[in-house]
């Protein structure tokens, strides 16, 4: 086989059939994942940018921005190509928030603000651009019904492991968001018949038979990879990339648990 039949069989076909991700562009997409994290980090520091909380609020619409473009595309709102589903979306959202930070870091002295303000502008247009096309969604908000008390019994158990667990504790926001998403995952797998993309949870589902396999799966990945990076930490420096990739980790879990949702209630 070709490096041409690879591309096409293992990148191109999945995403123009919507067949779903396989084991070697996980891997690829993965690798790729985490060289541009760390290109934006030091991008970053060479321009004297500092993630801190604040910064990371600012990026929030963004998140909610790439999410909603996402479930549009899923609505067919958006026109669907290699840019509008993932992994393009990504890139292109990336893209997006980055010149936006460079135009606001560089034009102005409360850059923070206008950047977060920006980014809410953007969802701001792609609501919108949903209200002008209704025609295209059927809302289901039937989805609430499931959702609601799922994802309150989740993040109550994430509040009790809180408790227990120093590593939970620390880092409660990624296992919320992560655990956020499982439910949307659970909700739509096995009540309103969806079916999940990914390699691994796909599998793990087939074993079991239910999406509820999610929590475990988020779990048991967070819990290894945070202990993972606590380890590999030893200097001040390091523990500021390690918040940044840690807020790269929420990114993982909150977009495509909003995605989901947004998708599920627009019955698409």
């Amino acid at each position: 086989m070709s490096i041409g039949e690879v591309f096409q069989r293992y990148f191109i076909d999945p995403i123009r059939y919507n067949q779903g991700y396989n084991i070697v562009n996980t891997l690829t997409y993965a690798i790729l994942l985490g060289l541009a994290t760390l290109g934006v980090y030091k991008g970053l520091k060479k321009l004297g940018i500092k993630y801190d909380n604040a910064f990371f609020r600012a990026l929030i619409p963004y998140m909610i921005l790439g999410s909603f473009s996402r479930a549009l595309t899923d609505a067919t709102i958006i026109p669907r190509s290699y840019l509008t589903v993932t992994p393009g979306i990504y890139f292109v959202m990336g893209i997006i928030a980055s010149l936006a930070l460079l135009i606001t870091h560089k034009l102005f002295e409360d850059w923070r603000k206008v950047f977060l303000y920006f980014g809410w502008a953007l969802v701001g247009g792609e609501v919108l651009l949903l209200l002008f096309n209704l025609d295209k969604v059927r809302f289901n908000f039937e989805v609430l019904k499931y959702f609601i008390p799922f994802v309150s019994l989740a993040l109550a158990v994430v509040y009790l492991l809180s408790k227990r667990i120093r590593l939970v504790r620390d880092n409660s926001y990624l296992f919320y968001a992560h655990f956020y998403d499982a439910t949307t995952t659970f909700v739509g797998v096995d009540f309103l018949g969806y079916w999940e993309q990914h390699v691994l949870p796909r599998y793990l589902m087939n074993l079991t038979g239910t999406a509820a396999v999610m929590y475990f799966l988020k779990f048991s990945v967070l819990i290894i990879a945070l202990y993972l990076m606590e380890e590999l930490q030893e200097s001040e420096s390091e523990k500021e990339l390690m918040d940044f990739i840690k807020m790269v980790m929420f990114i993982l879990g909150f977009a495509p648990g909003t995605r989901n949702l947004l998708r599920m209630l627009m019955g698409v």
